[in-house]
């Protein structure tokens, strides 16, 4: 079987030219030169992006997952290439009911009748790695069943030794391989692939969420039902909304449009800097908008997280940005440790102003946050910078928040609407909010504390004063001991001089 996917996979780079990128390397030119003259016929109309992204969709799921990860790499990957590779869609048809109903009946060792009051035979979403059915619990809760796909663990580990054996070969045979580093890409991708194989760690991330916005006015978060939830099964609240991107739907609901991408926008903003846990898959088939104007959050396969060094490092280089500091932000960059400690401060502080000094010319709304992101990324690799893979997904969460904001409202201005925000978050990290959040975060230890203060004062005092009468025992002890030794090594003395004596006395007569 693995050879006719090796077939397969050959024929369809070989008819979609994607020897292109695989044969670029000078050792193997001839050969590349060679498929052209024997493969004349097929066409090159389309750019190298398009024909990556239409081959990509040939070979299946779990090769359209790899690119949309790839298209997020813009730190490794030309951006024609990338911009194309975000247009891959993971529509996959649905595996039938009679399977849904085995992997359920299995799962609980129930018939299906017994598990939910309800089930609709036909999945409401479809894509590589699961399917979802809607549903009525027992009591007659509305719920949504999340369904992995079966004996999709052993097809994604054949098709990732598929992948890492292309990778061998890109790093081999293309003349700009290494530095891509393609295994290391598909490492990631294998991790990432494989946290989505657990819908226990969905579930965790979704309840999560869910806790950092209790109650709120922007975002609805669906609960989790964890007596219903397994590896392969993930049963949650039933979600009603309007698809984010029906706008004119939203606007015959009376949906203030404006408003509905400034708050995406600031959703996004506190996910990133209040929580430093984000969803990172912010595309429109994953939102819907409540009619009450809040946004729901769908689909928790893929969330990212960042550290405080993180947050700090994001939010000194924006502000930055939005005051042209340019020194600012190259030492933003060192200080957090992103690019070496020797590097020409100058020199960085140069570039970075040649990559972001033309696009402050344009008006501020027509400003693509992520590109600067990307641009600065790319400028910043120069100079030692290795990306980390919370900061590529956070890229790509921010174009897709972008995009969205954008396709809501043409004028958003997204820097206008972010940098309150985080003028605020900063303050409350080095200013005098700062100091009063962390002396809140210590009362607890120092209410537990103060109580019991007098006590450990005294105690201490008294193991001090103990250590101070046993110190002085012992050196009473040593003194006496040297003071034995000394009348010892008198007494040897003495008779050590006597036997001497009698000896020379001895020997005179």
């Amino acid at each position: 079987m693995r050879l006719f996917r090796l077939l397969k996979i050959i024929y369809i780079t070989l008819k979609f030219g994607l020897d292109e990128f695989i044969l670029a390397h000078s050792k193997v030119r001839p050969l590349r030169q060679f498929l052209n003259v024997i493969l004349f016929f097929r066409s090159k109309k389309q750019s190298r992006g398009e024909r990556l992204r239409l081959a990509l969709e040939k070979l299946g799921p779990i090769f359209v997952k790899f690119g949309q990860m790839l298209s997020t790499r813009r730190d490794l990957i030309p951006l024609d290439i990338a911009d194309e590779l975000a247009k891959l869609q993971d529509q996959v048809p649905p595996f039938s009911f009679a399977t849904a109903k085995q992997i359920i009946e299995t799962t609980y060792g129930e018939s299906i009748d017994q598990v939910f009051s309800q089930f609709d035979e036909t999945p409401i979403a479809s894509a590589s790695v699961a399917q979802v059915h809607f549903a009525h619990l027992p009591d007659g809760r509305a719920v949504a069943v999340k369904i992995l796909r079966p004996d999709i663990a052993h097809i994604i580990r054949k098709d990732i030794k598929l992948l890492e054996s292309a990778a061998w070969l890109i790093e081999m045979l293309l003349s700009d391989g290494k530095r891509l580093r393609p295994r290391e890409v598909v490492e990631d991708f294998s991790q990432h692939i494989n946290n989505e194989l657990d819908l226990l760690l969905e579930a965790a991330s979704c309840s999560q969420l869910k806790r950092n916005f209790p109650n709120s006015h922007l975002l609805i978060v669906p609960e989790v039902y964890w007596d219903w939830c397994h590896e392969q099964v993930m049963v949650m609240e039933r979600m009603n909304g309007t698809p984010v991107s029906q706008v004119q739907r939203l606007r015959e609901m009376g949906i203030d449009i404006p408003k509905l991408a400034r708050d995406g926008v600031e959703i996004f903003f506190t996910q990133v800097f209040r929580d430093g846990f984000f969803h990172a898959d912010m595309h429109p088939g994953n939102i819907q908008v409540a009619n009450d104007g809040r946004y729901i959050a769908l689909d928790f396969g893929i969330m990212g997280t960042l550290t405080e060094t993180d947050k700090q490092y994001l939010a000194r280089n924006f502000i930055a940005f939005f005051r042209r500091d340019y020194r600012e932000v190259a030492q933003a960059h060192i200080e957090s440790g992103w690019v070496p400690s020797d590097v020409d401060i100058d020199q960085f502080e140069n570039a970075i102003r040649a990559v972001c000094e033309p696009i402050f010319n344009k008006p501020l709304k027509d400003i693509s946050f992520a590109r600067v992101l990307i641009r600065l990324f790319h400028t910043a690799r120069r100079f030692g910078l290795i990306i980390q893979p919370q900061l590529t997904m956070l890229q790509k969460t921010l174009m897709n928040v972008e995009g969205l904001g954008r396709d809501l409202d043409p004028n958003l201005d997204l820097w206008q609407t972010a940098k309150p925000y985080l003028d605020r978050w900063m303050s409350e990290q080095i200013g005098w909010r700062s100091v009063i959040k962390k002396l809140k975060a210590e009362v607890p230890m120092w209410g537990a504390m103060l109580p019991t203060l007098p006590r450990k004062i005294d105690a201490f005092l008294k193991q001090d004063q103990h250590q101070l009468i046993t110190m002085q025992l012992e050196i009473e002890r040593l003194k006496i001991a040297h003071s034995k030794q000394k009348r010892l090594s008198n007494t040897l003395l003495i008779i050590v001089t006597s036997t001497l004596v009698a000896a020379a006395w001895q020997l005179l007569r």
